[in-house]
């Protein structure tokens, strides 16, 4: 008996550590690379941006950037829709090779927009079109003036380009994160990141 119960120990000893090291079901496969007879994983990281609010002297300079940052977040969810509508409308014209097809495809697009966002859009702030015009060069790579062109014309594009001088503002604005639109991109990014 005694012998019974030390051989049910030593099997009970022998397995269960065996257990302790099998691998589960909840395994992750990942990528890896030898280097010098080691195995070492790759792990990819997403891209981590780290803001601080911006530092303010004065009064004046807080109002400015507080207004900058609401003006930004009220267009932003514009300038992404018209990113994603360019994309949506370029596939569209590529497949289209008939001239007068694509100027239908167009004049329908631009009443839709119209009825959707028209009162919405003519509601902005001055301030807030000349910074709509800068995100949405932002999201499309191109120009307002660019898209106006490459969809209606030259002529159709020099001539809101003119109507948008008379009231101050430039079609041809391109977006610049590096230096005049930094402080632009820093309020993006943040919105993008959820942190404002």
């Amino acid at each position: 008996m005694i012998i019974m119960k030390r051989f049910i120990y030593i099997l009970f000893i022998s397995i269960f550590p065996l257990s302790i090291f099998a691998q589960g079901k909840d395994s992750v496969v990942v990528y890896a690379r030898v280097v010098d007879g080691d195995t070492l994983p790759i792990i990819p990281l997403k891209e981590v941006y780290i803001f601080s609010y911006k530092v303010v002297k004065n009064k004046r300079q807080a109002k400015r950037y507080s207004k900058l940052v609401r003006n930004v977040k009220k267009v932003y969810p514009y300038a992404k829709l018209a990113g994603l509508k360019y994309r949506e409308y370029e596939e569209i014209l590529i497949n289209t090779p008939d001239k007068k097809e694509r100027k239908k495809i167009m004049k329908k697009a631009e009443d839709e927009l119209k009825e959707e966002y028209g009162e919405d859009l003519k509601k902005l702030t001055f301030s807030q079109g000349k910074i709509l015009i800068k995100l949405i060069s932002r999201e499309t790579g191109n120009s307002s003036y660019e898209m106006v062109q490459d969809f209606r014309g030259r002529f159709v594009a020099f001539w809101w380009q003119a109507f948008a001088k008379i009231f101050g503002y430039n079609l041809k604005t391109d977006y610049d994160p590096e230096g005049e639109d930094q402080e632009i991109e820093w309020i993006v990014r943040m919105i993008e990141n959820g942190q404002i």
